[in-house]
């Protein structure tokens, strides 16, 4: 079984010899990577920069690029589908193989009709997204299907079977409707009914109105997907309204900075999809806590503890890297496709990689547990399996 690109073979001097890289071992491999430093998303953007860092430091620390550095190049796309367009055109004229980013679900989509065809490779850190089968465009993280899928499971599980769902209207929010209106759909899900379904924009001050009717439909649990500051707005309502039922929200919410803000306004339960590579420990041992190993200790040397932000973006970071450590730096755009194609029990932080289903993920819903979001303590605690399914 291969494991991640952090815990791979170091690559013998000699074999960069034979093959030239040794002429430009003095030149930095750059990796273009569009990222949002700034506009909305750029609390997620400051926690995926910090994974850009570290994997910096882990491959050069173990031979680089066949012996050339790596250097990350961030490009700030501002959190915006135009600027991200704008970069990506920049980039391709650039003729590199692959690049990373961006962030935001909308951004990558604007991004993928560009390079799906033909190239450069694209691996977007949104997992939003649904790109073609054999495209040139990967996603991170399990899909929304995915992700809508193991929260329904777990509710139903918990006997929580009259559900209200409230989400944005941008493209993360629509991705997230069709993903719970397919959960709905499968036979396991035949008793769950959705007794509510309210939408907002993420320029609105409140949500009353909204949580009124939710309140009046008299819901088990209610489902809260948006992220950053439209999440406090929804937090704020729910407390507002007096509504006290178990709240499931948006794992892009995952961040200790973020959350240690809403203790005063967090319902008593809220639950999130959460990473095996949230929690150090979650995973048993196997390929998985080994490819752990290196990411947490990494964090740690920094006094860092890592969140959502982190644990989505790292693996598919490591994958293109992983290509051009095996390829070199001459590896051409069809390389890399093909390489990254071709990947089967790659061990990553969040599970193991298998590129032959078509998704363009490489990873399902079973990466996923559910969490419960401790505001006391400031932490995060498993309290599903994988998938969704009661320990």
């Amino acid at each position: 079984m291969k494991g991640s690109m952090i815990i791979g073979v170091a690559l013998a001097s000699a074999l960069a010899l034979a093959t030239g890289e040794f002429a430009h071992a003095d030149t930095p491999y750059e990796i273009n990577v569009l990222i949002s430093t700034t506009g909305p998303a750029a609390f997620l953007g400051k926690e995926e920069a910090q994974d850009l860092q570290f994997i910096e430091q882990l491959t050069n620390q173990s031979g680089g690029i066949k012996g050339r550095p790596l250097k990350f190049v961030m490009l700030d796309d501002e959190s915006n589908p135009q600027t991200a367009v704008q970069l990506t055109n920049q980039i391709i004229a650039k003729n590199v193989p692959a690049f990373l980013g961006p962030v935001l679900t909308s951004p990558c989509n604007a991004v993928m009709p560009i390079v799906a065809k033909s190239g450069p490779v694209d691996y977007c850190l949104s997992p939003g997204i649904d790109p073609d089968p054999r495209s040139y465009v990967f996603s991170a993280g399990v899909s929304s299907n995915g992700l809508g899928a193991v929260m329904v499971r777990y509710f139903r599980l918990r006997n929580w079977k009259r559900i209200a769902i409230i989400t944005s209207t941008d493209a993360t929010g629509q991705s997230l409707d069709r993903a719970f209106k397919r959960a709905k759909e499968l036979p396991e899900n035949k008793d769950v009914t959705y007794v509510d379904w309210e939408h907002f924009n993420l320029t609105d001050i409140t949500v009353a109105a909204q949580i009124q009717r939710i309140k009046a439909a008299n819901p088990q649990v209610l489902i809260a997907w948006t992220s950053g500051t439209a999440f406090v707005t929804l937090l704020r309502g729910i407390r507002d309204a007096g509504l006290d039922i178990p709240v499931g929200g948006g794992n892009a919410n995952m961040i200790y900075a973020q959350m240690a803000q809403y203790v005063a306004i967090a319902p008593k339960e809220l639950y999130f999809d959460g990473f095996q590579a949230l929690v150090e420990g979650a995973a048993g041992p196997g390929p998985i806590q080994e490819a752990q190993k290196p990411y947490f200790a990494a964090f740690k040397a920094a006094g860092v503890r890592p969140d959502a932000a982190h644990a989505v973006a790292w693996d598919g970071i490591a994958i293109v890297v992983d290509s051009l450590r095996h390829l070199g730096s001459g590896a051409t755009t069809e390389q890399v496709h093909d390489y990254i194609e071709n990947l089967h029990g790659w061990a990553g932080i969040n599970g193991v990689y298998d590129f032959g289903d078509g998704t363009q993920r490489g990873i399902s819903e079973d990466a996923l547990v559910i969490d419960r979001w401790v505001p006391d303590k400031n932490e995060f605690v498993v309290v599903s399996k994988p998938a969704g399914y009661l320990k």
